[in-house]
């Protein structure tokens, strides 16, 4: 497994607005291989992003190998969001 990589350009934009929202949010994207970029707490629930930037073309937001395969193992959610209307909707729509 490859060891973490650098941010998407939109982490630090959905991070502000999330929290904005009322959220609070663990950076995860330095554990690297394959986990997700955030954990996100709201209302008593938690959810895990993984966070790819909208501006690329699709072919540049595929998930990496690492991330395919830590997804395909992990038993719980994770959500692929690509902008930070997408991630606030997310959060919103937890009752």
């Amino acid at each position: 497994m490859r060891r973490a990589g650098k941010i998407d350009r939109n982490q630090p934009e959905i991070v502000e607005r999330l929290r904005q929202a009322g959220a609070t949010v663990q950076i995860l994207s330095a554990v690297g291989q394959g986990c997700p970029d955030l954990l996100v707490g709201i209302k008593g629930r938690n959810m895990l992003l993984e966070i790819k930037d909208g501006l690329l073309a699709p072919s540049a937001r595929k998930l990496t190998p690492d991330q395919l395969g830590w997804h395909a193992e992990w038993q719980g959610q994770v959500t692929v969001v690509d902008n930070w209307q997408m991630a606030v909707l997310l959060v919103e729509s937890i009752q």
